[in-house]
This record gives C-alpha cells, structure tokens and sequence, in this order.
C-alpha cells in the first residue's frame, strides 16, 4: 500500500545569559562563575600578547581566539580530568582551561615542535593545523573507550569551515553507528577565513547536521558561557552514560583575522564587527557578576594585574628555552621515523 509520510526532527536552541548580564538559572555557583571569568580574561592576555609577539617577529603566523573566550572555556571546564580533549588551531583558552602551560603554546606558534609536548595527565592532544582531521581522531579514542569499558568521553573542536569537510562527516558517522562516547563542538564563528557561513551550508543550522547522523544537535549562544557550559556538560554525562555523541554548535564570532596572515577587512564591514563587539562573553559575565555583587572593580583590577604578570612569566619561560634541534620535528611524527622521513632529515 503506496503512503506519503513526513518524518519531523528539531534542533533545540540554548541561551541561559543575555547580552546585559540577566540569568534567571546560572548552571554553577560563584566560585566556578569567578573561575571562568578568569579563565577567559587570561586567554585574551595570552592573545593580545601573542598578536605583539608576531607583529614583532618573536613568533610565527597565529590564530587569534578574540572573541571566541566563551565557547572554549564554557566546553572545557564542562569536562572530567578523564575526558579528553582535541583541538583545531584556534584553541587557545580551551587549552588555558585544561591547564596546558602557557610558554608551551608560545612554542609551538614559534615552530618549536617543543611546544606540542602534553605534559603527562593533562588527556589533551596537540594543535591540528589540517581543517576536520581531529574530529576522525576524538572519535577513534571515543570508540576505544567503549570497546576497553573506560567511563571517559572526548570532546574535539571545529569551526564552520570544517563541516563542509569529509573528515568531520566521516567521523560524525562514524560516531553516530557506533554511539561513540564524543562532543563535537563546533564553533560557528561566522567565517571560514573569507567564506561566510552562509554561503557555505545551505542548512538553517550547522547544529542539524547531526540528525543525518542519528544523533542530537544543539545550537548554543556562543558567546554565553552558561550556555555553553550547561549544553557540554549534558552533552559529556551522557556520552559516558552509553548514550551516545552530541554536536554543540556555538553561535560566536571571530572578532579579528583568521590568521595574521590574513586582512579581514577586505571582505566584512565594520558594522558587522560593531554589532558584534556589543555581545562580548568576557563583558557579558562581568555584568552579570557585579550585579550579584560576586564581583567588583578591585577584583578586576588585581585579575588583571595577576594575569598579566603570569602571561608575560610564560613569554619568558618560552623564549628562555635552550635553542630548538631542527632534527625534532622529523622525530616525533611517528613512533618509528619512515624512511621517507629519514632522508628528509639527513638532507
């Protein structure tokens, strides 16, 4: 018998905190509030100083995370030391958040292959420069996870740019037949260097992406670390719970050039950045905390005062290193050096 049936599917959108501050239902107390805040406010040192670093020739071509502070560390602290974490390039305050040490990244944006060591315990890998490849890797640890029975879960980032690539889809499908423990959370920042969203995906959200897939997708306030937080979290207890992975797509905004290689104003206007700039997640969280009153302007200034002093401690570990050995970055590519590698390095 010939039928015409209609399948219906939803994408649930999440924000906790408005652009003024107002949050009816924060998602941790104030202790962890004061803890994100710093968080965020040390990676937009971090970011400033690695922008004049470059510009000065002390480091090499870098990714800035202005703007992006929210997305990162809301998804990060949401994680157990068990989880693991895999990031793009553009990772910085996720990795602050996870307790990478500061003059390591400094390294590795110089070149030094030093700087993509991973202290022992810290359950992060390194940079991934090739856009989408982490995300096949978060999955083939998730799935390791469940075939060993280890109650850990995975999250990997991602921009937009990314879900246009095979590798992303690959490894959602991937996670979707064998309901891999893993949070895929995708930043959509609104460029994929001078290609905008919109005219890459033809999909209302980049959170839907994951229905095809046989698994959940939210669509998160980005710059709104509650939001964040809270989605990851449920995201993260799940997964460890056997339920499967979850896509977050976090609605931000890259509020600088892809890279310092790159000249954004050659293809978006000033009026889009200005509008932008008035949903700043690290002002977003201040307001909110000072009509609390779990935060003041004495605190700011001593956050300040201490985060930069730690940032500029990092810059000098880093650039005090003893003089790199060109011959690292062949050794530690893989465990046994190819024979192609070998005569790379000899030459």
């Amino acid at each position: 018998m010939a039928y015409d049936e209609r399948l219906s599917f939803s994408v649930r959108k999440l924000q906790l905190m408005d652009e003024a501050g107002n949050c009816s239902t924060p998602p941790v107390k104030g202790e962890d509030m004061r803890k994100m805040y710093e968080f965020m406010v040390t990676a937009r040192i971090f970011d400033n100083n690695a922008l004049k670093l470059q510009r000065e020739g002390r480091i090499g071509t870098y990714a800035s995370i202005l703007g992006q502070e929210a997305s990162q560390v809301g998804s990060a602290y949401a994680m157990q030391k068990e989880d693991w974490m895999f990031p793009a390039f553009r990772e910085g305050a996720a990795y602050l958040a996870r307790g990478m040490p500061m003059h390591l990244m400094y390294a590795h944006w110089a070149g030094d292959e030093r700087g993509n060591h991973i202290p022992p315990g810290l359950n992060c890998f390194s940079v991934s420069i090739p856009v989408g490849t982490q995300s096949l890797h978060a999955v083939g640890f998730a799935m390791a996870a469940n075939m060993k029975n280890e109650k850990y879960a995975t999250v990997t980032y991602f921009g937009d740019g990314a879900t246009s690539e095979g590798d992303t889809m690959e490894a959602m499908n991937f996670a979707g037949v064998f309901k891999a423990p893993v949070v895929f959370v995708c930043q959509n920042n609104q460029w994929a260097i001078s290609m905008p969203a919109k005219r890459q995906t033809a999909s209302q959200t980049i959170a839907q992406k994951a229905i095809a897939f046989g698994f959940e997708g939210v669509q998160v306030d980005g710059n709104d670390i509650f939001a964040v937080y809270r989605a990851t979290k449920e995201a993260l207890e799940k997964a460890r719970g056997g339920g499967g992975p979850t896509l977050i797509e976090c609605l931000t905004y890259r509020m600088t050039d892809h890279t310092t290689a790159d000249d954004a104003k050659r293809y978006r206007s000033d009026k889009e950045l200005e509008e932008w700039k008035k949903k700043d997640p690290i002002d977003r969280l201040r307001k909110y905390m000072e009509k609390k009153k779990i935060w003041n302007a004495d605190m700011e200034k001593k956050l300040i005062k201490n985060a930069t002093e730690r940032v500029q401690a990092a810059i000098k570990a880093f650039e005090e290193m003893p003089e790199a050995k060109p011959e690292d970055m062949f050794k530690y590519v893989y465990e046994k050096p190819t024979q192609a590698l070998q005569e790379q390095m000899k030459s």
